[in-house]
C-alpha cells in the first residue's frame, strides 16, 4: 500500500466529527483553565486516530501508539496504575502489532483493511486471555494502591478485549471500545471531583465514544462490503 494524506479520503460527516471532536475537547481544555498542555495533545491525537481507525487505515493504529503512550504518562501522574500499565505495556505494544497487522492484510491493495471472522478458537483464546489478565490486574493494583480499583479493573477488561479483536481485525472490536469509552468517563469524573484540569479527559472520552459508534457502523459496512465482494 502506498501512503497518501488520509485527511483527503474523509468524507464530510467523517471530517465533521473529527473537527467536532477537536473543538469539543480544545473548548474544554480552556473552560478548565488547563495547564497540562500533555492532555490536550493526548486527547486531540486520540480522536484524530479513531477517525482513521474507524476507515481501517493502518494511520490511525499508528496514532493510537502515539496517544497510548501519552495517556500513559497522564495516568502515571494520577495514579491510576492500572490505565498506565494497561495503555503502556499492552495497548501501545498492541497497536504496534496491529499496525503491522493491518499494513499486511489490505484489502485488495486499497488503504483500508481487510476485515477478519473471527475463529471458534480465538474466541475462546480472548475469553480465557481477559479473565487472565483481568484477575492478574486486579491484585497487582490492589498492591500498589491504584485510585478507583475496581472501576480501573473493568477498565483493563474491556481495553484487553478490545485491543486483541483489533489485532484480529475484527469488525465488532470498536463496539467493545465503546463500552471501554464508558469506564473510562466514569474514571475521568472521578479524577475531576479532585481536580477540574481532568475535564479534557472527560470530554475526550465522550468523543471518543461518539467516533467509536461511527466506527463500529463502519466496520460491520465494510465486513459486509468485502464478503458480497467475494462471493
Amino acid at each position: 500500500m502506498k501512503f497518501k494524506n488520509p485527511f483527503k479520503d474523509l468524507t464530510k460527516f467523517e471530517f465533521g466529527l473529527w473537527l467536532t471532536s477537536v473543538i469539543v475537547i480544545t473548548f474544554s481544555f480552556v473552560l478548565s483553565r488547563g495547564e497540562d498542555v500533555l492532555t490536550l495533545i493526548s486527547s486531540l491525537i486520540g480522536v484524530t486516530a479513531l477517525i482513521f481507525v474507524a476507515k481501517g487505515y493502518v494511520f490511525g493504529q499508528l496514532l493510537s501508539v502515539a496517544f497510548s503512550v501519552f495517556y500513559g504518562i497522564i495516568s502515571f501522574y494520577f495514579k491510576y496504575y492500572g490505565e498506565t500499565i494497561t495503555y503502556l505495556g499492552m495497548t501501545a505494544p498492541v497497536a504496534i502489532l496491529s499496525s503491522i497487522s493491518w499494513w499486511k492484510n489490505p484489502y485488495k491493495g486499497t488503504k483500508v483493511v481487510e476485515v477478519s471472522k473471527l475463529t471458534k478458537k480465538q474466541i475462546t483464546l480472548t475469553g480465557t486471555l481477559a479473565v487472565l489478565v483481568t484477575a492478574a490486574f486486579y491484585f497487582i493494583l490492589k498492591a500498589l494502591g491504584n485510585e478507583n480499583l475496581v472501576v480501573s479493573t473493568v477498565s483493563i477488561a474491556t481495553s484487553f478485549v478490545a485491543c486483541f479483536l483489533s489485532f484480529l481485525r475484527c469488525p465488532y472490536f470498536l463496539m467493545v471500545y465503546c463500552l471501554n469509552d464508558i469506564v473510562l468517563i466514569v474514571l475521568w469524573i472521578l479524577a475531576s471531583i479532585e481536580d477540574i484540569g481532568y475535564l479534557p479527559m472527560i470530554m475526550c472520552f465522550v468523543m471518543f465514544f461518539a467516533n467509536d459508534l461511527y466506527g463500529s457502523y463502519n466496520w460491520i459496512k465494510m465486513s459486509k462490503t468485502q464478503n458480497t465482494d467475494t462471493i
